[in-house]
């Protein structure tokens, strides 16, 4: 049955119940005790004076900066992300060819892409590529360098994803006269993303992030604006700074997470209605065709 959990294990008796709850008011009394002994030698340290935090609004150039980094590293990030999923894609379909010369050419450059570092890729980009004679802008090298890993990566998710769709979906679809790239299409993809959403979602976020490493080729991202803003203002408004650098990072990652469960949603209501309508048309036709009826 689809709506019956797995069980990986034996659900935990009274005692060790019990264990676990003490464990984690330990640990929860450990993590509160760490954070107000940093607070404290923040404090005397004069890390919370209203002067410090009152750069944003006494300086609006800073917010300007910020804001306008942020607004970069978005772009790279919604770029990348866009390159990437088609990247992935078109890696994945590849894989899946008939043709064996295909397969291994898509594998090799998945699993090649896969073992370069990020930074390697998006100094390739900006460094090497202009030797062969292909200048790019700083821009253009942070997305080239996080689309080839993050397709890379994505193909794989994918892959696992249609892998783990039942063979017989396949089967019958090829039975009624789909063709290939039509299985893939309607019955492997869509289920594959649904099923993958949470991995797909967390890649997305670490495509967001590796944004940060566009500080090696001077793109005016988040954290390398932060950085210079904190050179220029003094090491002492190094916290406020990186502290609403750090807020605008977690807040534009939940709004992504956010996003993708609200989209798994509407998702899983559509397919729920397409499958109730599924079979009402197929009773109502089960009716129609029956011996004795029209």
């Amino acid at each position: 049955m689809s709506g019956t959990p797995i069980v990986l294990a034996d659900p935990p008796g009274p005692r060790t119940r019990r264990r676990i709850l003490i464990a984690s008011v330990i640990a929860v009394l450990v993590l509160a005790a760490l954070i107000t002994l940093a607070a404290v030698r923040l404090a005397d340290k004069g890390q919370f004076d209203s002067e410090l935090w009152s750069v944003f609004v006494d300086k609006p150039e800073i917010r300007t900066l910020l804001w306008n980094a942020w607004l970069d590293t978005l772009r790279a990030a919604a770029v990348g992300m866009v390159l990437a999923a088609a990247l992935g894609i078109g890696l994945t379909i590849a894989r899946m060819s008939r043709y064996r010369a295909v397969r291994i050419v898509a594998t090799s450059l998945v699993e090649l892409l896969r073992s370069l570092p990020v930074l390697m890729l998006i100094l390739f980009a900006y460094l090497g590529l202009p030797a062969l004679g292909w200048q790019l802008s700083a821009f253009w090298a942070l997305v080239l360098g996080l689309t080839a890993y993050n397709g890379a990566v994505l193909s794989e998710i994918f892959r696992a994803g249609i892998g783990s769709i039942d063979r017989g979906q396949t089967e019958a679809a090829a039975a009624l006269g789909l063709r290939p790239m039509q299985v893939f299409r309607i019955v492997q993809f869509p289920q594959a993303v649904r099923r993958m959403s949470p991995t797909l979602v967390t890649q997305l976020v670490t495509l967001l992030k590796d944004t940060s490493l566009g500080f090696v080729i001077a793109y005016s991202e988040l954290l390398r604006t932060g950085r210079g803003a904190v050179e220029f203002l003094g090491s002492r408004y190094a916290l406020p700074i990186y502290t609403v650098i750090a807020l605008m990072y977690i807040v534009t990652n939940g709004s992504l997470s956010l996003l993708a469960r609200w989209l798994d949603r509407r998702q899983s209501r559509r397919l729920d209605h397409g499958h109730a309508r599924l079979a009402i048309d197929s009773a109502v036709a089960g009716v129609t065709n029956a011996p004795g009826t029209g």
